[in-house]
């Protein structure tokens, strides 16, 4: 492999500008990957082809070592090792979203629902922001792991005092964002918004962002730095895990805590306004922690746009599950299933890319025999190693839903109500979303390292707002297709 590194060096070998490790010039690299002045020695690049990035920007990789890793970076999984790890994280996962539809179905009729119809645009918003942030920082410490950069404990603890106070500022700021969008759109629609609902709005979307992630990113944590000790690949079960507990998590605080706010602002308006003014009197902190830290001080300034844009995609979805929670009974029940499972498949493809783009490439260039852009069979099915998980990925979708389909509708119902022509079309809509998101998340993840974006922190929200965006509309126009034809979810009900 052939690569091109724009350097400067000293002809000198004892110039200060120019550090040798082992009689080797170790070159100086900076691009947009999120960690600034990572250290490479030519050596490791020309015996096997690999760099340990992004890691400690002052960790060297020594001759002898690089010389001991294999051509490939890591040995490959076999494939029942990945399923069996993908597999229980993502049925995991499945319970969290049966629950988070189930939390939908009950309260689309409390009060709060009733009269702030804003609030059914947060729902998606919020899952998906909260999934965005949750499992970019499983994939950036994914990758850390894979890369061997989390064995000292001082390095472990610094990683995850700035990850997760990172997160905390891209929470408080985004769900303000995601608040205001939500007031505008209830503005169109409604042509009238009420003074108080702002405030109930700003406050509940700032505290239910900000608390799920707080609590889920300890429990990320510990499974990522337990998988490591383990020796279980994290790009396996992380992101699926970030997920199984969180949607649901969301949508009970949102909706706990908006009817709380609703009954409050009835008598006084102190309580929203002092919620709001705690956490934006935290953010400063929060900023300070993150610019001293050296793992995440380049992403604080470089990792709005995906985050930010993934919000007004996720908010369309949430207008579409505004709109049709009117017409179709049991739509709420089911969205948060088809737009969680995708979202979940989608996470551990593009996590796993980035991790080995991590290990075989340097920022800027694909590795050998590698396109942006290949035919959808190659990256679903044969063709690319991508498609060796993607196969196994969309078989656990087909399964997967079916039996989260099943069991949803038994809970929700108190019995087996789903009849053949809904299940089809469910299932139909389910895997064209989930397919879609895989042949996007190669092109995307793949585009982004051309350009020097590092996967881990932009790839994510992208692909998990189009996930709900595409899971919404898809699910919709089962709900439209099927009422059509007078074969309405739950029309079989006595």
């Amino acid at each position: 492999m052939v690569v091109a590194v724009d350097v400067t060096r000293s002809t000198e070998k004892n110039d200060d500008q120019t550090p040798y490790l082992n009689d080797n010039p170790v070159f100086t690299i900076r691009d947009e990957t999120g960690i600034p002045d990572n250290h490479y020695s030519m050596a490791s690049i020309n015996s096997c082809g690999e760099l340990k990035s992004p890691g400690d920007p002052e960790k060297k990789i020594p001759d002898t070592d690089a010389e001991k890793q294999p051509l490939s970076g890591k040995k490959e999984e076999k494939w029942w090792t990945t399923l069996m790890q993908v597999a229980v994280p993502f049925f995991i996962a499945g319970c969290g979203t049966i629950g988070a539809g189930l939390v939908l179905g009950t309260v689309r009729d409390w009060d709060v629902f009733i009269n702030i119809s804003a609030i059914f645009v947060l729902v998606p918003s919020l899952s998906g922001l909260k999934g965005n942030l949750d499992m970019c920082l499983a994939s950036r410490l994914s990758t850390q792991a894979n890369l061997g950069n989390m064995d000292s404990t001082k390095e472990v603890i610094s990683m995850v005092v700035g990850n997760i106070s990172l997160v905390q500022v891209q929470a408080i700021v985004a769900a303000t964002v995601v608040s205001i969008f939500a007031i505008v759109v209830n503005t169109i629609t409604d042509r009238a918004i009420f003074g108080p609902y702002v405030l109930l709005l700003v406050a509940c979307a700032v505290f239910t962002a900000t608390t799920t992630c707080f609590v889920l990113d300890f429990v990320m944590v510990m499974v990522i730095y337990a998988s490591h000790r383990f020796k279980v690949n994290p790009d396996n079960v992380a992101t699926p895990l970030a997920a199984s507990i969180g949607d649901i998590v969301s949508n009970t605080v949102l909706a706990v805590t908006a009817q709380y706010m609703y009954e409050q602002i009835q008598v006084s308006l102190w309580q929203p306004i002092a919620l709001i003014c705690v956490y934006y009197s935290l953010l400063p902190l929060w900023v300070f922690i993150v610019w001293r830290n050296k793992y995440t001080k380049t992403v604080l300034t470089s990792g709005w746009t995906p985050v930010i844009s993934a919000l007004f995609i996720s908010g369309i979805g949430g207008i579409v599950l505004d709109q049709a929670v009117d017409y179709f009974r049991g739509y709420e029940v089911f969205q948060p299933i088809v737009n969680g499972i995708g979202g979940n498949l989608v996470c551990v493809q593009s996590s796993r890319l980035a991790t080995h783009l991590h290990q075989t490439a340097i920022p800027g260039i694909l590795p050998e025999n590698t396109k942006i852009i290949e035919w959808p069979w190659k990256t679903l099915f044969f063709g690319t190693t991508a498609a060796n998980v993607a196969r196994m990925l969309l078989i656990l979708a087909v399964f997967g839903q079916i039996i989260f389909m099943v069991v949803a509708d038994f809970v929700y119902q108190g019995t087996v109500t789903i009849q053949f022509a809904f299940g089809i079309t469910y299932l139909t809509c389910a895997l064209l979303q989930v397919m879609l998101l895989l042949y996007l998340a190669y092109i995307v993840i793949h585009f982004m390292w051309k350009r020097k974006k590092d996967p881990d922190n932009a790839a994510i929200p992208y692909l998990t707002a189009l996930g709900d965006l595409l899971g919404s509309v898809f699910l919709g126009l089962a709900f439209v297709i099927l009422s059509l034809f007078g074969l309405e979810y739950g029309n079989n009900v006595q």
